[in-house]
């Protein structure tokens, strides 16, 4: 059974992309301290035991340690000790990659804390997650979403799904990155685009669900609201209208 956690203590993505210390001037008070004497193996066994939610912060305290979390091996003992499986799963068909170390944790990391209790938990579904949301903030370019959704389905039924859980999972992997988007121009003008896209007929499971539609409607007619000028508005109110019937009254009136 599918357990859909949409808040979580940070911002997954980060992983991704952990600040790197830079600065010349780091912390002096660490240089004669015994934690700046160890070796890196035993820091990087000291650092995957520490909270994921404090990394970050751990990244920026002095450039070396910056360095290791920019590093294949702190991933690849992270990856060992948090998920020992890992190691046992072969490589998927397909056109999303698994990527290295660093890439699989974030993958797994959300697997579990975003979609699936640890027994259920399957890699490739992170990875989906990972694909759709850094194809969307990719600014003004990003492929139409028909072309999204079919990847990800195209993937899934690579790694041995049926039709009716690839389309299962897409939907709740679309929902999960549209609620997970950051709330600034360039995901207003994303949903802008994700509302007015032209319905193009495609079989079954290759359309995107109606639930994931109307979140798009419902985040633009609420958390965006004082972003439109009347024309988008009615641009908007009448796609709405041509999709979903009746309207719900919160998106009425500008």
């Amino acid at each position: 059974m599918f357990v859909f956690v949409l808040h979580l203590p940070f911002d997954t993505s980060n992983l991704l992309q952990l600040p790197l210390m830079t600065d010349a001037r780091e912390n002096a008070t660490l240089y004669d301290t015994p934690i700046s004497k160890l070796p890196d193996h035993l820091l990087i066994e000291i650092f995957i035991r520490v909270p994921i939610t404090d990394w970050a912060q751990i990244s920026c305290v002095k450039k070396h340690w910056a360095n290791l979390f920019r590093g294949e091996y702190l991933w690849q003992a992270a990856l060992v000790k948090t998920y020992p499986f890992a190691d046992l799963a072969k490589r998927w068909p397909g056109p999303i990659p698994r990527g290295i170390s660093k890439r699989r944790f974030t993958a797994l990391y959300i697997s579990r804390h975003m979609f699936a209790p640890e027994d259920e938990m399957d890699e490739i579904v992170g990875h989906a997650y990972l694909f759709l949301k850094e194809q969307l903030e990719i600014p003004a370019v990003s492929a139409p979403s028909a072309i999204l959704h079919g990847t990800i389905i195209d993937q899934f039924i690579a790694c041995g799904k049926s039709r009716d859980r690839a389309y299962e999972l897409a939907s709740q992997i679309w929902l999960a990155v549209i609620d997970n988007l950051e709330e600034n121009e360039q995901t207003f003008d994303l949903l802008k685009r994700l509302a007015m896209e032209t319905n193009v007929f495609l079989p079954y499971p290759y359309t995107r669900s109606n639930k994931v539609q109307w979140r798009v409607f419902e985040k633009l007619f609420t958390d965006y609201r004082d972003c439109l000028n009347r024309f988008d508005y009615c641009d908007l109110l009448a796609c709405a209208k041509s999709g979903f019937q009746p309207i719900p009254s919160t998106w009425l009136g500008y």
